[in-house]
């Protein structure tokens, strides 16, 4: 099992599922994290925080921590 935070830049995964106990489930539902997605790790910054991620033909930025609950194949 892999989350999103682990991804090396330019991989391409499809999300099989979020951590429903995470605080920022429903933010990140909202936003376009959805499971069945395909994904795509564009970049990481300094120190690997925040991550930045192509999703539905968006680039949208998310903290290291709210990565680890996106879980995917």
């Amino acid at each position: 099992m892999r989350t999103a935070a682990e991804l090396k830049s330019g991989e391409k995964v499809t999300i099989n599922d979020i951590d429903s106990s995470n605080p920022s489930y429903r933010r990140i539902l909202e936003i376009g994290f959805t499971p069945g997605e395909e994904i795509e790790l564009i970049r990481k910054s300094a120190f690997n925080d925040p991550l930045e991620f192509a999703v539905r033909g968006t680039l949208i930025a998310l903290r290291k921590k709210e990565a680890d609950c996106i879980i995917v194949s």
